[in-house]
């Protein structure tokens, strides 16, 4: 009964397990490299910025229009990537429904996983699940983004003390993380939407991925002035 189940599910154990490995290894390296050095990401580097330019907006009154128009464009792109969402979840429950005829292309360049139905089924399933993932990440980031458009313009002789420019800045940063999860959740479809042509492909385009991603996060090291 193991052997006949290694044989129909091992190609995809083995070599999604890899792609799996290959991915969870660099968020590993990327949280020790922060760790030892916190100006290691672009996204480390934002949380710093985030929390000094709240302090700069909510110090002058006039920065007030400023930060709104800001933070209306964060919101305008958190919303846009969120409604995409939406659209590629209809597409996955539409693929869904019609996985059983469409598989056969899919097992083309298959040629070491398995072709049973059901696991096209679970494919699908882990992509519609990293996409509602996706949603609500962009979703609470505009619900906080919204919230901090109310807090930072608030007048300082009306402002209640809950909202100081560092629990504000605390929020912005959520938001921010937020955002930075739904487009995590993004780029983890690459490989998801691979593994419906074959777990190798699905391992190869993690590798990829993670190259890409270790351009995209790495900040430039900062030349100190002579």
């Amino acid at each position: 009964m193991m052997d006949t189940w290694w044989l129909e599910y091992g190609g995809d154990v083995i070599w999604v397990g890899v792609g799996v490995c290959i991915l969870l290894s660099y968020h590993l390296f990327v949280a020790v490299s922060v760790w030892r050095n916190p100006n290691f990401t672009v996204q480390s580097v934002n949380r710093k910025a985030r929390r000094a330019w709240v302090h700069h907006i909510m110090a002058e009154p006039a920065n007030g229009i400023l930060g709104v128009q800001t933070l209306r464009n964060s919101t305008m792109a958190a919303t846009f990537f969120a409604s995409t969402s939406v659209i590629l979840i209809m597409g996955v429950l539409t693929l869904s429904g019609k996985a059983d005829e469409i598989a056969q292309g899919w097992h083309t360049l298959n040629i070491i996983g398995s072709r049973h139905p059901g696991l096209s089924e679970i494919k699908l399933l882990v992509l519609l699940a990293d996409l509602l993932i996706a949603f609500f990440s962009f979703a609470m980031s505009v619900r906080l983004y919204n919230h901090v458009g109310f807090q930072l313009s608030l007048p300082a002789k009306v402002r209640p003390l809950a909202v100081d420019p560092d629990k504000v800045a605390h929020h912005l940063n959520r938001a921010g993380s937020f955002y930075s999860t739904g487009m995590r959740a993004y780029y983890l479809s690459v490989p998801l939407v691979f593994w419906l042509f074959g777990p190798h492909l699905m391992a190869l385009s993690s590798l990829m991925l993670v190259v890409m991603l270790y351009f995209m996060d790495r900040m430039p090291p900062v030349r100190r002035p002579d």
